[in-house]
This record gives structure tokens, sequence and C-alpha cells, in this order.
């Protein structure tokens, strides 16, 4: 989710947070510097729309907490403010002591991969990820072509993974009881237009 950075080097996180409550665009702050978060492709728009609907979904009447995109997050132990695609919180939302539009205790992340941002969410932003107590699966969707990767948590530093290629596989999480197909992740998405690469979230 990486675009541009702004022109000032370090930010404390005082002045970022002031800073994106009166900004029209997202930004994310990565240990002091800031970067502007840029808009998404269709096909982004359309994975993250179609998974975090069906987890709402799924998950209705039970005690979940389903976020899309604009909810910011706060990784204390990497000094991290970012804005997953998708969250799941179990139990009670909690925040980051002072906010009330940080939360901190996400089970589940969903990112989108995008050309600009794929090391990124693989390597180092997973890695932040892992940091946080709560978190126990990670789902990274490539939109250029049918690949899903799934990461959860199995010990205190052990990790299981698995990958899905097929339209007719179904993805069923660990973390929660939830399933669905790779073809209701995948609805509508236009492969064909995904040629140019641009910077997207």
């Amino acid at each position: 989710m990486i675009a541009q950075a702004e022109e000032k080097e370090y930010y404390t996180r005082e002045e970022y947070l002031e800073f994106e409550v009166n900004s029209e665009e997202r930004h994310e702050y990565i240990n002091g510097e800031v970067i502007c978060v840029a808009g998404g492709t269709p096909n982004h728009s359309r994975i993250t729309l179609d998974f975090g609907s069906a987890l709402n979904f799924g998950l209705k009447r039970q005690p979940y907490d389903v976020f899309v995109t604009d909810q910011r997050l706060w990784i204390p132990k990497k000094r991290i403010y970012t804005y997953p695609d998708v969250i799941v919180i179990q139990g009670e939302v909690q925040l980051q002591e002072g906010r009330k539009d940080t939360i901190v205790n996400p089970l589940m992340i969903v990112e989108v991969l995008s050309k600009s941002t794929r090391s990124y969410d693989k390597d180092e932003k997973f890695s932040a990820y892992r940091t946080i107590p709560t978190f126990q699966e990670y789902i990274l969707i490539d939109q250029y072509k049918i690949q899903v990767e799934q990461y959860f948590k199995t010990g205190k530093n052990s990790w299981s993974f698995s990958e899905y290629y097929d339209a007719n596989e179904t993805l069923s999480l660990n973390s929660i009881d939830f399933e669905i197909s790779l073809e209701d992740i995948y609805d509508r998405v236009e492969f064909e237009n995904t040629e140019t690469e641009v910077k997207e979230s």
C-alpha cells in the first residue's frame, strides 16, 4: 500500500495523527516516515469488497467485527500505522490508548497484492503484523491472476503456509469458521485489464 513519501523526512506520531485526521487522503506511518496511500484499481476494489462482504455476512451475529480499507491499525513494536485491506477482530474492539479511530487487536488480515507493494506486503509488513499478539492469520490475494496465499499461526514462532491457484478451490480459514471459493473471491475480476502497472493500494 505504499505509494509516495511526503517531503518532510521525519514526523512524530502526534504530528502524523494530527495531519491524518485532517487529510483527505490516507497515509501510512512507518517509524517516523509518512507515506501516501494511493487509490486502487477496479480489480483491487472488487476483490476487497467481495472478500470483506462475504466475511461480514458469514460472521453475522457472531462475536467478530469486519473492517475494510479505511480502518487504521497501530503496530506498536514496529511503530507503524497502516490501513489493511480487510481486518477481522474477535470479541471487543481494542483501541490505541487515547484514540477512538485506531485499532490494535486484529485476529486476521487480508491484503490484495499490487505489483508495486507485493514484496512489502509479503515481507516487511507481514513481519510487522506478526508482532501483534492477537494476530493469527494472513491472507494475500493476487489481483493479476488467480493466486491466494494463506499463512496461519501454529505455535509461538511457527506459521503454516498454503496456496491456491484454481478457481474451483475453496479457501478455508483457520482462525475462524469460514470458507469461500476462489471463484467468489475473483467474481467479476477482469485479468485482461491489468497489463499496465499502476501504483495502487
